[in-house]
């Protein structure tokens, strides 16, 4: 599929490998850390831990050799789905966590606690989806339908976009 929301869900897309993901910024690193953390079989583990680091968004550092035990560590691959876990980290501390975020993030510049607010990467401004609007890219296949009709609309009515 000629979609790359699509593509990154082949990846990453079973909530196991996010969580895998999600540990590892936080510093987990370790077989039997990410097992206690998690709660995850063995087997399952392994298998998540082998298709990140196949997809390379993990990569193993032995720390010992017998018997052989390694980190896993984030690639920049890996390190670009920050904002999509902080994404969904926010929703769900907005949507989901009726006592609050059990998460929250202090910047390290300022002392403050912080919330990732997407910007425009010319200009600096924040952007939201009535700020933006899709165009067919380089990937696009020709014979897609348009990438939104002029009639699309989200889910409470709002246009999706704005007109070019």
């Amino acid at each position: 599929m000629a979609c790359s929301v699509a593509q990154c869900l082949e990846v990453v897309g079973e909530s196991w490998s996010l969580l895998i993901i999600r540990d590892v910024f936080l510093g987990v690193g370790r077989f039997d850390q990410f097992q206690e953390r998690l709660g995850i079989s063995r087997n399952v583990l392994q298998q998540r831990l082998t298709r990140l680091v196949d997809a390379g968004i993990l990569r193993k550092v032995p720390y010992s050799e017998h018997p052989p035990r390694y980190d896993y560590r984030l690639t920049q691959a890996g390190r670009d789905l920050w904002p999509v876990l902080t994404a969904m980290r926010q929703w769900g501390d907005r949507h989901a966590a009726p006592d609050g975020p059990p998460l929250q993030l202090v910047h390290t510049g300022c002392g403050h606690l912080c919330e990732a607010v997407p910007t425009c990467s010319e200009c600096g401004e924040p952007i939201g989806p009535r700020d933006v609007r899709a165009v067919a890219g380089p990937g696009a296949r020709d014979d897609a339908p348009p990438v939104f009709p002029p009639t699309a609309r989200g889910v409470r009515g709002d246009l999706v976009g704005r007109s070019p």
